[in-house]
């Protein structure tokens, strides 16, 4: 290829050592050198047989990259006279070409509310995905029974075409929505219609429904100081002013609060099981909240995340099932319950909502997909769910005593606190100088999976620690992590 044309074509570099094919490596490097001006509109290209030859790929390769620029409008081809790049290309000012990760010069024109989010939100990193120790918020996946999870998506993945692939209702699969309620006032004590249920995509974009529901700029929410992060990002997104309220044994401190916000417009509450402190909100302080919140004319977002799965003695009335003046929002998730890429979640709306939260699943959603709500209804509905609550439940508390049997090697530096609920828990350090970003990052370098309390807080707080994931990690992964941990410290 001597021509000018040629010799810029021979520069391409084919990877075969890549997963990317090699007439999409072609393809690419084609499309890179005409948009960054290295040929000019109207330039005609070597045939394709010299293009293979040259750069060492076969012509049926070379004929697929060039026909995909042909279809793009990038390369003309001219019957009897050759392939040259589009005369559209003419007169454009050339692409600078970027590499993989690099950002563009341009920034966008972000929103106030935005700019003043980025700001504002906690640092999410990437949700838990492998299961070790000490992995937080992944449930036991290698406990789930999926052969009749396969048994009933076959089911129904064979089941009329319309109602598998087809728009459902916004609201959720209505067998499912009667499936919850039932659920909820078996198994936590909630009376509800089917109606006031509403299937969403996780807890998390039940949180952001709620924000852009419920909350103006700068209106005030009650946030757990330490809280949960996801939330928190929501509601933040939501243009609300969060004010960090104290946790202690009985759970948020109403009253500090009240102190610091009055005038309030939503609470955020995890009573059944803290995240992350795990301590669960007495009753006392339950009536207090729901007191505080009937006199601001506020609202309170209930985060049932794992209360499925207490162990504990009599387990505490959710805060729904007292809620006797409209003001608890429950949302719930089968994230936890069942496993994470499910993406299904569900809100709980008081009776006095469910008009406004219909419109607006109505009008502005699509719902979420059917054919894994049919999943769920049958797993449910069959018996297999309860079942499956009551298994992992004996599982996590088990998982929760080895953690205890082989906590007194860490008692001379940290003091790892019961949990009656869920699979996670905290380590508190007993020196207050230790490090928990140090301290995480000689466990990461270990193999362990680890996250510092100072995460989930709006301010700072006393003590420091970590919290420690119990659930998806085996028996050795507990044992074997707490030996990790022990020469951590010495």
């Amino acid at each position: 290829m001597k021509t000018k044309a040629g010799a810029i074509l021979s520069s391409i570099r084919i990877d075969r050592s890549q997963d990317r094919k090699i007439s999409v490596q072609l393809y690419m490097g084609l499309r890179d050198i005409i948009l960054s001006g290295g040929l000019k509109g109207g330039e005609r290209l070597p045939a394709t047989r010299t293009l293979a030859s040259e750069i060492g790929v076969s012509r049926t390769t070379a004929l697929d990259a060039v026909s995909r620029l042909i279809s793009e409008g990038l390369l003309e081809s001219r019957i009897g006279a050759g392939t040259f790049v589009s005369h559209t290309m003419t007169g454009r000012t050339p692409v600078k070409p970027r590499s993989a990760g690099t950002v563009s010069e341009r920034q966008p024109r972000l929103s106030p509310s935005t700019i003043r989010a980025k700001k504002l939100f906690a640092e999410r990193r990437r949700l838990p995905h492998k299961s070790q120790a000490f992995v937080t918020a992944l449930p036991a996946l290698n406990a789930f029974p999926m052969a009749q999870w396969a048994r009933l998506s076959a089911r129904h993945l064979r089941a009329d075409r319309d109602a598998v692939m087809g728009y459902g209702n916004p609201y959720g699969l209505p067998r499912l929505r009667a499936a919850i309620a039932t659920h909820l006032n078996a198994s936590r004590g909630i009376q509800c219609d089917p109606e006031q249920v509403f299937v969403v995509g996780g807890a998390q974009q039940a949180f952001s429904l709620i924000g852009s529901m419920l909350l103006g700029q700068g209106e005030k929410v009650w946030f757990e100081n330490p809280g949960a992060i996801g939330a928190r990002n929501a509601f933040i997104s939501q243009g609300a002013d969060l004010v960090p309220v104290g946790v202690d044994d009985e759970g948020i401190i109403v009253e500090e609060g009240l102190a610091k916000a009055p005038d309030f417009r939503l609470a955020f509450v995890t009573p059944s099981h803290q995240q992350p402190l795990s301590k669960i909100l007495s009753l006392a302080r339950r009536l207090a909240l729901l007191d505080a919140a009937d006199q601001a004319d506020a609202y309170i977002v209930e985060d049932d995340y794992d209360g499925d799965f207490y162990f504990g003695d009599q387990p505490l009335p959710t805060l729904k099932s007292i809620d006797t003046n409209g003001r608890v929002i429950y949302v719930g998730t089968f994230s936890k319950t069942l496993f994470p890429s499910l993406r299904l979640g569900f809100i709980v709306a008081p009776a006095s909502m469910v008009d406004a939260m219909s419109t607006i699943f109505s009008a502005a959603l699509s719902g979420v997909p059917t054919w894994p709500q049919a999943i769920v209804t049958d797993f449910i509905d069959e018996g297999h769910f309860a079942t499956h609550i009551r298994t992992m439940r004996q599982h996590y508390k088990r998982r929760h005593e080895i953690l205890h049997e082989q906590a007194w090697q860490l008692e001379a530096h940290m003091q790892i606190q019961r949990a009656s609920a869920g699979f996670h828990t905290v380590g508190l350090f007993k020196d207050p100088a230790r490090d928990e970003r140090s301290f995480i990052e000689a466990a990461t370098a270990a193999g362990l999976t680890l996250s510092g309390i100072g995460r989930y807080c709006l301010t700072p707080i006393e003590p420091k620690g970590v919290v420690i994931g119990y659930g998806a990690a085996s028996d050795s992964e507990i044992r074997q992590g707490l030996d990790t941990m022990a020469h951590l410290f010495a």
